[in-house]
């Protein structure tokens, strides 16, 4: 082999090398979050703030109605807080509207092997954790008005990927991690088009879509068309 041929062959492998160094560094976004986040736009940060403040206003006598009938209807806290991955996979404390009995984060494991959608995200029907209250708060989404609070502190958007329990993400594929690219957000393509579908791959390829084409003009479509997909209960449960 020519000198010429042997330092061609030298230089590919030790690129490929330095592209797999870079790759095992993309899947610890705790540590890296800042290299391969994306700027967050002015103009979304403006939507979030307006959009959120509007609708926590206009939605506050139902998500008071919500507290005083989770207080009186079953035992713990009103709200439940969860550590999800926001961006690059830096750890926040997500809000809901407690909907499940205060054992549920216990109970996880063994009800596992009844997880109806492929990939780490787990769904289950019947869940028997959640309460008579909580199934309906579930079932019309009232239960995640509390995100409002998420958006205004910045830890989330309103529109973008939706974010996941931190004990999922260790279940990820590798190219799985890009989804953490950009803030996570109430509603994305996933949730309006096929939140019934429990194939997790098709879920981050929507959430992929997303953070190529976001725009300005995508994030109020997809917010336009989560309203109907909330009335309609479209993948509730």
């Amino acid at each position: 082999m020519s000198n010429a041929a042997l330092q061609h062959n030298l230089a590919v492998q030790e690129n490929r090398s330095s592209r797999a160094v870079r790759f095992e560094a993309r899947i610890v976004p705790d540590s890296s979050h800042t290299l391969f986040a994306k700027p967050f736009p002015r103009w979304k940060r403006a939507l979030d703030v307006v959009g959120a403040s509007a609708v926590l206003l206009a939605a506050s006598p139902v998500m008071l109605a919500v507290a005083i009938a989770i207080k009186v209807t079953s035992r713990g806290p009103i709200l439940f807080a969860q550590k999800r991955g926001g961006l690059g996979g830096k750890p926040f404390n997500l809000y809901k509207f407690r909907s499940m009995s205060v054992d549920a984060e216990a109970r996880k494991a063994e009800l596992m092997k009844f997880n109806e959608r492929s990939g780490v995200a787990f769904k289950m029907t019947n869940d028997p954790r959640v309460t008579a209250i909580g199934r309906f708060i579930r079932k019309t989404s009232l239960d995640e008005l509390p995100q409002l609070f998420n958006v205004l502190k910045g830890d989330m958007s309103l529109v973008g990927p939706r974010p996941l329990p931190k004990t999922e993400e260790k279940s990820y594929d590798h190219w799985h991690w890009r989804r953490l690219d950009v803030k996570p957000g109430l509603t994305c393509i996933w949730q309006v088009t096929c939140r019934h579908d429990k194939d997790f791959d098709r879920w981050v390829r929507l959430d992929l879509e997303y953070i190529e084409k976001h725009s300005l003009w995508l994030d109020l479509k997809l917010l336009l068309q989560t309203i109907p997909a909330v009335l309609a209960q479209r993948g509730a449960v």
